[in-house]
Parts: structure tokens; C-alpha cells; sequence
């Protein structure tokens, strides 16, 4: 039973901004502390500053030598049953972080090595140099640091597609980064299933983590241990003969067998050899800060969840079905927040529908984040002011003109963004409004491009039909018609 199907919402996990979790078993995913790094907005830039606030105020308190101060704070890190994720099977119960468990990290951390020299700066160095911690303990020490952030995103997510809270629930440990201090306070929160509810947002979880001690081991750290050994001339190093007679060559060798055996493996083994071969670790984590540790896709979500995979022609119908005219503007425009949702996914992220600004004065119809790492809304983020994407719906049964354009170039600022989508039915007369639209840009007004239902069906169609889907072929041409 999934939160979409508990609270009738009528919509699948492509069209929710949240992972569809089960409202008691939990769904295998993760929280990656990366991945907060790549949400450029206000709740990404929250959440990685209290990731870092926090871990460095421990890191801090062990190297002085404040083991107590170390352990208080690591003692509220509790089971984050809330969000239904991580490895757990049958009734949701964080394997990662139980009774005890938050005393053995900081027992782990209080005697490493790592900590103690320097080696470990950030969480998820943890997975490599500390024994005892894995995925799913750093994946739940991040959701209990970000645990309010994640509160007002859960209750944001509930006001938006109208899921029921209860007041006066336990909002749990929250951090004050401030005041490196936790506290904790009644609050809003949906109750189902084995409890309250915490929902994610699923550009956030992955299947691992970027950081792996096994991959750190044997492809970077054995690399250069081996160089080092063959550079000495160590008794690891190995004569090979290949030939015969004057053709015959020969070559040393040192093998990741000898490696092993000669200094073992294991966390233990990792930290004492990092710390003789340091540029093993600068090169791993300089690789993983060009890698892109993208989120998953829909067909892997629906995966791991059980699920069928999208339906597109359900999505299209559900915008196609709704009938012309302002009676049903709210309908159309849940239909089109849904369907783009799916489209632009993991590009556009975080929909925020009746967007206020201007202390009310002004609403937005929806508004994404743009997160994108390649694509379309990638180079519109190089290159224009598109932090946001701002999108008006209208199912008029008018043609649209400048007053409609104006509404939503209105809505632009330096800061928002200028970049818009104006949605609507149909045009009597497309190649105006374009030029219009061209117009609007060209004054230096923002960049306002004008899709029909048909031009929803060619979104759908690419896809549908093209792996390189985020380049939206259709956009960036219209695009460039408004700064030609």
C-alpha cells in the first residue's frame, strides 16, 4: 500500500515529486548526502550545510579530545522509520541506526585513525576508513541531520496534492546548526501505516553511494601500492620470462594477491595505507567530484518499487481529456503539472503549485527547480538566469496574446529566473504568438516559450522514442527562434 493509493491521490510515482514509498514495508533506497550537493536551491543549500555543520561539529569535539560532547551528539541519531526507506524487510524499523548503534559509530570514529589525521572530512568518508559504517547507516545519520528541512518539504508535498496531517506529532530530533545543538518540537505530519510519514524527494535517493571501500581499495589504493613496491624493488615484486633465445623478455610484476597478503585489507589495512599513499585518495575523490552521481531513472524507480513502468499515453489522454474553458482550469492544470513532472524529470524537479511571491500579490501557476547535469536545461542554466522554471497553464478557449505574455514575464527576476513555459490548448494563430513570444524576449523581458497540446504529444513522443531525451530537441529549437 503506497502513500499514492492510501491517500487516493490519482497519480503514479512519475507524476509525484516524492518517492512513492510503501506506508510500511520499506522501499530499497537511500538517501545520498552527493546528492544534496546537486540541488542548487535554497532546501539543497539547507541541507548540505547541516550535513556539514553537524559532522564537522563531531569530527571537531573527538579531535580536541570532547568525547563526550562527541558522543551526546551522535546519541540522537535514532531509526528514521519516518521516510519508509533502506534495507528492512517487512515493517519499516531502520536497520542502520538502532538502540546502541549511534554509541558503536561514535566508538568507531573515536578510535580511527582517519579521524584523528585528517584523512576523513565529509560523511561519506566515513564508508571508506571507519569500521562498522556502511550505506545505510550514512544514508540515516543525513536523514536525521536534515530532518526539518525535510518536515517542511513533507508538509509542503501534503498542502499540494491535499494529503491529511495530524497536529501536535513528535517532530523528533531536529539540528540547530546555530547552536550545534538538537532540540525537537510538535509539529504537522502525515500518520499511516506503521506511523508518521516523512516523504523524500526522489531526485535525493540512490541505490549507493557515490563512495565505495572495495571499489577505493582495489582499483586505486592496490594501484598505487603496487607502483610503490615495483618503484623499491620490495621482495612482492615478481620476474616474468616471456620468449625464447634473444627474443626473450622479461618484466616485473607485483600482484594484488601479494598486496593482500602482505598487508591485509579491510578498513584497517585502507587507513594505514592511504596515509603512506595519500594521492590514492586525492585521485579517487577527485574522480568522484567529476563523476556525475546521477539520480535514478523512472523505469528504475518503478522497478524497485514493483511497479509498471509509465504509461505516457495515460498521461497525454488525462491532459487531452480535460475540457476547453475556465470551469476546468484547475483540472488542466493538475494534468499538465503532472505530465511535466514525468517529462522533465530529473531536470525539473521540486513542483511548487500556486507559487506565491510578492507577498502574495502574485501567484505562479507551477514552479521547478532546475537541477539538470546535462541536457537542454543544463546549458539554459549556463548561460540565462533559469534556477527556476516558471510554468502558466491556460484552458482558454481564446486565443492567448500580450496580456497572457505579460502575466508571466512579470512573474521573472534575475534571481527567480526568466525562463517560462505558457501552456494552453491551442493556437489559432501559432506563428504570431511565437513571434510575440520572440518579441517579449527581445525586449529583454524573459524567454517565454508557448506550447499547445500538440506540442505536449512531440514532448511525449521524444520521450517516448529517444534515449537522449533531456536535449528536447523541440525547445531548444523554439528557443533559439526567441535569440536569433
Amino acid at each position: 500500500m503506497r502513500v499514492s493509493r492510501h491517500y487516493n491521490l490519482g497519480r503514479t510515482q512519475a507524476t509525484l515529486d516524492f518517492v512513492d514509498v510503501d506506508i510500511v514495508k520499506d522501499t530499497p533506497v537511500f538517501l545520498s548526502p552527493k546528492a544534496l550537493t546537486m540541488l542548487p536551491s535554497d532546501f539543497g543549500d539547507e541541507c548540505v550545510h547541516l550535513v556539514q555543520n553537524f559532522f564537522h561539529g563531531v569530527l571537531e569535539a573527538i579531535r580536541a579530545g570532547r568525547h563526550t560532547d562527541a558522543e551526546r551528539l551522535l546519541k540522537q541519531l535514532r531509526e528514521p522509520n519516518e521516510t519508509r526507506l533502506g534495507l528492512s524487510k517487512g515493517k519499516a524499523r531502520g536497520r542502520a541506526l538502532g538502540s546502541g548503534s549511534a554509541h558503536d559509530v561514535w566508538q568507531s570514529l573515536s578510535r580511527s585513525e582517519a579521524v584523528k589525521t585528517g584523512l576523513i572530512e565529509d560523511l561519506e568518508d566515513t564508508v571508506l576508513m571507519v569500521e562498522g559504517v556502511s550505506v545505510d547507516i550514512v544514508s540515516d545519520m543525513t536523514t536525521n541531520i536534515i530532518r526539518e528541512p525535510l518536515i517542511r518539504y513533507t508538509q509542503q508535498m501534503c498542502e499540494q496534492y491535499e494529503i491529511p496531517m495530524m497536529t501536535g506529532v513528535d517532530s523528533g530530533p531536529l539540528w540547530n546548526a546555530r547552536d550545534q545543538k538538537w532540540y525537537s518540537n510538535f509539529t504537522e505530519l502525515p500518520l499511516a501505516g506503521s506511523g508518521k510519514l516523512i516523504l523524500v524527494p526522489k531526485v535525493l535517493v540512490r541505490t549507493h553511494l557515490q563512495y565505495d571501500a572495495g571499489e577505493y581499495f582495489q582499483h586505486f589504493l592496490l594501484t598505487h601500492m603496487r607502483d610503490y613496491e615495483l618503484a623499491v624493488n620490495s621482495e612482492l615484486v615478481e620476474i616474468i620470462k616471456s620468449g625464447k633465445g634473444k627474443r626473450q623478455r622479461t618484466r616485473k610484476r607485483v600482484t594484488k594477491k601479494a598486496l593482500v597478503g602482505k598487508y591485509g585489507n579491510g578498513k584497517a589495512a585502507i587507513i594505514a595505507q592511504t596515509r603512506k599513499h595519500p594521492t590514492a585518495l586525492a585521485t579517487y575523490k577527485a574522480l568522484k567530484r567529476d563523476e556525475k552521481h546521477l539520480p535514478l531513472t523512472l523505469d528504475d524507480i518503478s522497478g524497485l518499487e514493483g511497479a509498471p513502468p509509465v504509461d505516457w499515453n495515460v498521461l497525454l489522454s488525462n491532459v487531452r481529456e480535460v475540457p476547453t474553458g475556465r470551469t476546468d482550469a484547475g483540472r488542466y492544470e493538475k494534468a499538465i503539472e503532472g505530465i511535466l513532472t514525468a517529462l522533465f524529470y530529473p531536470n525539473l524537479t521540486n513542483p511548487r503549485v500556486q507559487h506565491e511571491i510578492h507577498a502574495g500579490r502574485k501567484r505562479i501557476d507551477v514552479t521547478y527547480t532546475n537541477m539538470a547535469v546535462n541536457g537542454f536545461f543544463k546549458w539554459l542554466a549556463a548561460h540565462y538566469s533559469a534556477a527556476h522554471v516558471f510554468v502558466e497553464c491556460k484552458n482558454y478557449g481564446k486565443e492567448l496574446g500580450n496580456p497572457e505574455l505579460d502575466q508571466l514575464s512579470g512573474r521573472f527576476s534575475p534571481s527567480r529566473g526568466k525562463i517560462g513555459l505558457l501552456v494552453c490548448r491551442t493556437f489559432e494563430d501559432k506563428a504570431l504568438f511565437l513571434k510575440r513570444c520572440t518579441d517579449t524576449a527581445k525586449d529583454g523581458r524573459g524567454y517565454i516559450l508557448a506550447l499547445d497540446d500538440d506540442d505536449i504529444s512531440n514532448l511525449v513522443a521524444a520521450r517516448q522514442n529517444d534515449r537522449l531525451f533531456s536535449e528536447w530537441t523541440l525547445l531548444r529549437t523554439r528557443f533559439n527562434t526567441l535569440i536569433d
